[in-house]
């Protein structure tokens, strides 16, 4: 009686070992994945700021975290949406900790490029500057350098989160 000859690749051991390895990879995958994703959502603000289109702003505390510009936009939502849209890479602006070159400094900017763009409201500008940054280009930058796709890439209730956080950080 002939004996089969082994594959020299592979072997029973190195076969278990794999099949161990992956029964152990995927679920600690997946509670890695799942820990990180759960623990990001439903973060209540410690306090309020409310702040009305007529500009004048009530603190009850000293640490804003949401903004009311007409529906009750959250300031800490829109920084997060400000870390991950990619706005620190070309805005300046000290609440998000960033010193980007290549859009205006949102420290100062807003409040005087709403002046020069007839007087709008701040609020408005700053919307209007996210959802259609063609309509005003600043002093000393040209038109392109902001993507036009936020208007419909992010949700309504994101871009009033985006302009609450904006808002609450720049010079009035």
């Amino acid at each position: 009686m002939a004996r089969r000859k082994r594959n020299p690749w592979t072997s029973t051991g190195e076969v278990l070992i794999w099949i161990v390895f992956v029964m152990l990879l995927f679920p600690a995958g997946f509670a890695g994945w799942a820990v990180g994703h759960y623990t990001s959502l439903g973060t209540k603000p410690p306090a309020t700021v409310t702040v009305n289109v007529g500009g004048t702003v009530s603190t009850p505390s000293t640490t804003p975290t949401t903004t009311s510009s007409g529906g009750g936009a959250s300031v800490a939502a829109g920084k997060a949406l400000f870390a991950s849209s990619g706005c620190a890479s070309c805005h300046t602006f000290a609440p998000a900790n960033s010193s980007g070159t290549i859009g205006p400094n949102l420290d100062t900017a807003p409040a005087t490029d709403a002046k020069a763009d007839g007087n709008m409201a701040l609020a408005a500008f700053i919307k209007q500057s996210i959802t259609d940054p063609s309509a005003y280009i600043a002093k000393g930058y040209t038109d392109g350098l902001m993507p036009k796709t936020f208007g419909t890439q992010l949700k309504s209730s994101q871009i009033d989160d985006l302009v609450a956080f904006i808002l609450s950080g720049t010079a009035k």
